[in-house]
């Protein structure tokens, strides 16, 4: 195994080949007296994987499959390198827990961060929260993880780490409590911001990954399109901050240079802003409560001369008004319909659906599902499941 330097902060990057996890490398790289990689995680982009080793040196790797991990270890011997390499998801599990390692950013998309990401919560990590699914699916319970194990949960998505600082360092048992009136979730609007229905309908997946602002993945991207991440994000938002979702207003800022706000009781409004940089966020969370340099360009306020705001379209885009009311309906509802959701996207992608069906699906799947308490975590898989299935099942009928 490879040795390491005392004092160094051992971290696992869960999803290191995308977006986030690549940024988190760039952060850490500026800092090598601070920080080591202990693991590194990517479902199939193993040639990707293979390269962030060559570069960062991890003690250990994780891929989805044993073929994909097998070729790993064929390249890493040819290079001379003794990295561990790992497959499957127990193995996810294990470099989330481990005892080497100190934080773990959670940058898998979708519903499968969820294990590994509550396994490092359990274990009393500083979890770097980038995935919105774990969070979604299990609030409530993940939430208990948290305070039952003293984890340190810092969110990196940019809205909801703006929000965290902007409020006061105790914010949780009740906003009210700390003279919190709102807090605005700003939003880039997508690409498809003021588009006719007929425009809307005709919209291609290349379209809708290509987001004015932020460099993306292709899922993530088109749930920023279809308005689903803002969605993600308030609920999301509720967990974290102990909120309602009527003290949560989503805000179309389309320079995406404001990342969110916190309304006062005393009429004060405090903003974090800052360049569309995901590396500003993550440095934060790596650091916090102190400060270090991300890469980040300073913000130029007169090059940008000019902030815009606008009020949600949420008869273009739906999904926005489902994710808040699956999120007031509680229980498995929110579950329900991120599955739905990543059926969907899934389907889009592989140009199966149309972009408009993709809230129609999940709508429809919201409707006909039943929906329950969650008083464990196999209810919430039981219910990711089922919404999956119901969600096949509806567009074979298509």
């Amino acid at each position: 195994m490879n040795s390491v330097s005392p004092g160094l902060r051992g971290v696992t990057i869960l999803g290191a080949t995308g977006s986030i996890g690549t940024s988190t490398l760039d952060v850490i790289a500026r800092h090598p007296t601070r920080y080591r990689v202990h693991a590194l995680t990517a479902c199939r982009s193993r040639e990707a994987l293979f390269g962030l080793c060559r570069v960062h040196h991890p003690a250990v790797t994780v891929l989805d499959t044993e073929d994909d991990a097998a070729w790993l270890r064929g390249r890493l011997a040819e290079s001379g390198m003794d990295t561990e390499v790992r497959a499957g998801k127990a193995a996810l599990v294990e470099v989330a827990e481990a005892s080497e390692v100190d934080v773990v950013m959670s940058a898998i998309v979708g519903a499968a961060a969820l294990l590994p990401t509550l396994a490092a919560v359990r274990a009393g990590k500083r979890v770097l929260l980038a995935n919105k699914e774990a969070l979604v699916m299990s609030g409530a319970l993940f939430m208990e993880a948290v305070s039952a194990s003293g984890s340190t949960l810092l969110p990196i998505d940019s809205e909801h780490n703006a929000i965290f600082q902007c409020l006061p360092s105790e914010h949780r048992a009740g906003l009210e409590r700390h003279g919190v009136s709102q807090l605005l979730l700003t939003a880039s609007g997508g690409p498809f911001r003021g588009w006719s229905p007929e425009a809307l309908a005709a919209v291609t997946p290349d379209q809708a990954c290509a987001h004015p602002n932020w460099s993306m993945g292709r899922k993530i991207s088109v749930d920023s399109a279809t308005m689903m991440n803002k969605g993600l994000e308030l609920i999301e938002a509720c967990w974290l901050f102990d909120a309602l979702p009527d003290q949560i207003q989503v805000v179309v800022h389309p320079q995406s240079v404001i990342h969110s706000m916190v309304a006062y009781t005393d009429g004060s409004v405090i903003a974090q802003l800052g360049n569309p940089d995901m590396r500003t966020p993550i440095a934060y969370g790596l650091a916090w409560p102190e400060r270090i340099d991300a890469g980040v360009e300073a913000l130029d306020l007169f090059a940008l001369a000019r902030l815009d705001f606008e009020t949600p379209d949420e008869a273009a885009f739906p999904c926005l008004g489902l994710a808040r009311a699956a999120m007031t309906a509680g229980g498995t509802a929110p579950a329900i319909l991120n599955a739905a959701n990543e059926v969907a996207v899934e389907a889009f992608l592989a140009g199966r659906l149309g972009f408009t069906a993709i809230g129609d699906l999940v709508a429809r799947v919201l409707e006909s599902s039943e929906v329950s308490a969650v008083t464990d975590l196999a209810t919430v898989l039981e219910a990711d499941a089922r919404a999956r299935r119901t969600a096949a099942d509806w567009l074979m009928r298509q």
